[in-house]
């Protein structure tokens, strides 16, 4: 809950990458509050009103996975709006020509999506939602401590340098800086 508000207001591909990890947490959890006070908010020194805070925001989430039917996987609607506006924002940064490095990036970057699409055989999923997947995979396998080939790390290092600047043209677009000189 602390750590998400500040990492939206900071960097939305971190917010993201750590929503789908809590939606995992939640899950290993099996959708059980008192296992996550147990395992995970006791695990906090906070005050009894933030330790309260954190335990409301686990139960509306559990609620809100439930209500959704993303208990087994899938992502929460408030993450995939996330997903949608920075898609939106992709998409207006391609047609504006003020953003050719921008440009630049994704069609470096778009060679390992679409590979990455092709193995996993699935179109219908976005480009931008693709390198997320890609970099959520990327924590997982290092949390395993897995070996990844060099081909492997050269993609994601390609695809989590075009994400950071997608990132850094949202915040830029939040704070009503992005289009300052129209």
């Amino acid at each position: 809950m602390i750590i998400a508000s500040q990492k939206r207001k900071e960097n939305i591909a971190e917010y993201l990458l750590y929503m789908w990890q809590i939606e995992d947490i939640i899950r290993a959890n099996n959708m059980d509050l008192d296992i996550i006070e147990q395992n995970i908010i006791s695990k906090y020194n906070l005050t009894q009103d933030d330790h309260d805070k954190m335990l409301d925001w686990y139960e509306s989430l559990i609620d809100m996975m439930r209500r959704e039917n993303v208990v087994t996987s899938g992502h929460l609607q408030l993450n995939k709006n996330v997903i949608i506006q920075l898609n939106d924002l992709h998409n207006t940064l391609l047609k504006d020509a003020r953003f050719s490095e921008y440009s630049v990036e994704f069609y470096k970057t778009l060679p390992f999506i679409v590979e990455l699409r092709a193995k996993a055989n699935d179109n219908k999923v976005g480009e931008i939602e693709t390198c997320f997947t890609a970099l959520y995979g990327f924590l997982l396998l290092k949390l395993q401590k897995k070996e990844l080939s060099t081909d492997t790390q050269n993609a994601l290092k390609q695809i989590s340098h075009f994400i950071a600047v997608l990132a850094h043209y949202y915040k830029l677009d939040t704070e009503d800086k992005l289009f300052t000189n129209d």
